[in-house]
């Protein structure tokens, strides 16, 4: 448990940083670099939690906390095991045309449970493969093979197949049925997923695609702001992890004025004046105590609150603000998250969930969520007996990127991304300086 709240900000940061890190020493499996997509010891790996493991090595190389060649060889034995894992529509595969399913068996590698061969998490994993790729450009025969198999997977990945004679790509496949009927339009976590697959050299969709995804945005106002709306607080973050949206812009946000950095900036405004309101008469919530997103929460069947009245609880759920759905379920690792655009809200956000909640931290490191709504043995209320790799990912990613911005450093430097976002009409800041530099020989 944390125990100095009352230290410096930088020293706070950085033992947060570094506990969500030790998530990936602690819950991988270094034969194979499979992460388990929680701390119980039964999960399956997460293929995205492989990609937030990859993406976060680096941080680690530069802040001391792992060696260069432990990290490299890391690295490469995932790369390895994605490489010459089994691609088909066969029951022991990995994958299929290059993608991945969504859970694989941490020991194997194989297909876990029913789940879909996911194009969002594929995504999630190939960034990570990027990352590491950019990042770890040495000479030695490690870091040359690791370079070699990042260029293989990416290219291997058939986007085109993945539209489904559509516009816009499939949110996933089962060997059984075929692809899911949903895709990823509207604003969502998938600007990544499109910016990947507008630059692929061998599978390439058209430009057309991603039109097509954001011509169904929802925009709303909040004060006098335009907002581009998701309500649960991931969306607006997942993209930005690796690119810096920082003064580039499309068409459909400089139509509004605005890009999509600065609407991150916004969605952090409308989580914290919504639970700033408390519409919902939830325990614990204030301008400081924030994070509406997608995350565990108690159990529906059985749960006592302690509220005067029962609201109903979800689960797990997609929260968000300020449309909801809500049942008092905070994601706790949200505000840290946001420190690149909000460096004040995101330390008086973590500062007052770890004042008022002395035993939130599992481990040291935050959990999926927790609900003070719903009785437990502390004022916590109900907490989630797991840490999430994605979560402990995204905090190693998002704090680098307000220290150094290391991570978007890295990635404005790759010639995919540069290619991608260009073809998917991005202009302006970064875009407009000298050509990248290629980040995988």
């Amino acid at each position: 448990m944390l125990q100095q709240v009352n230290e410096t900000d930088d020293a706070l940061i950085d033992q947060l940083q570094r506990s969500a890190f030790d998530y990936f020493m602690l819950y991988t499996n270094p034969e194979n670099g499979l992460v388990a997509d929680t701390s119980i010891k039964t999960s399956h790996c997460s293929i995205a939690a492989v990609g937030f493991a990859l993406s976060s090595y680096p941080v680690a190389v530069e802040r001391g906390w792992i060696t260069r060649a432990d990290a490299a060889k890391r690295v490469l034995a995932a790369l390895d095991f994605f490489a010459d894992s089994q691609q088909g529509t066969e029951r022991g595969a990995t994958g299929h045309r290059g993608f991945y399913y969504h859970f694989l068996y941490m020991e194997t590698g194989k297909r876990a449970w029913n789940s879909e061969l996911s194009t969002i998490d594929t995504g999630l994993l190939l960034l990570g493969v990027l990352t590491a790729a950019a990042y770890f450009n040495g000479n030695s025969q490690v870091e040359r093979d690791l370079r070699k198999q990042a260029k293989f997977l990416y290219e291997r990945c058939d986007w085109h197949w993945a539209l489904n004679k559509g516009q816009t790509i499939s949110m996933g496949w089962k060997p059984a049925s075929g692809f899911l009927r949903w895709r990823y339009q509207g604003y969502d976590e998938a600007i990544f997923l499109y910016v990947l697959a507008l630059a692929s050299p061998t599978h390439a969709i058209p430009s057309s695609s991603y039109d097509a995804f954001a011509s169904t945005y929802t925009w709303m106002m909040f004060k006098d702001t335009p907002f581009l709306y998701a309500g649960p607080l991931f969306i607006h973050l997942f993209s930005h992890a690796w690119i810096d949206f920082r003064d580039i812009r499309d068409e459909h946000v400089a139509d509004k004025d605005t890009d999509y950095f600065r609407n991150t900036q916004t969605a952090i405004a409308v989580q914290r004046d919504y639970t700033d309101r408390n519409p919902g008469h939830f325990v614990g919530y204030t301008k400081d105590v924030w994070g509406l997103s997608a995350c565990d929460g108690p159990n529906p069947t059985g749960t006592k609150h302690s509220l005067r009245y029962a609201p109903k609880v979800f689960g797990y759920a997609a929260r968000g603000a300020p449309l909801g759905p809500d049942d008092g379920t905070i994601a706790p690792w949200g505000p840290l998250s946001c420190l690149p655009f909000d460096r004040e809200a995101a330390l008086n956000g973590t500062r007052a969930l770890l004042s008022t909640y002395p035993n939130l931290l599992l481990d040291g490191r935050f959990p999926g969520g927790f609900n003070p709504s719903v009785k437990g043995p502390g004022p916590e209320g109900w907490v989630d007996d797991r840490s999430v790799a994605i979560d402990q990912g995204l905090l190693v990613m998002m704090i680098e990127n307000a220290r150094t911005g290391m991570i978007w450093d890295l990635m404005r430097q790759s010639p995919i991304l540069r290619t991608g976002l260009e073809r998917a009409g991005f202009t302006g800041g970064w875009l407009d300086e000298k050509k990248a530099k290629p980040a995988i020989a």
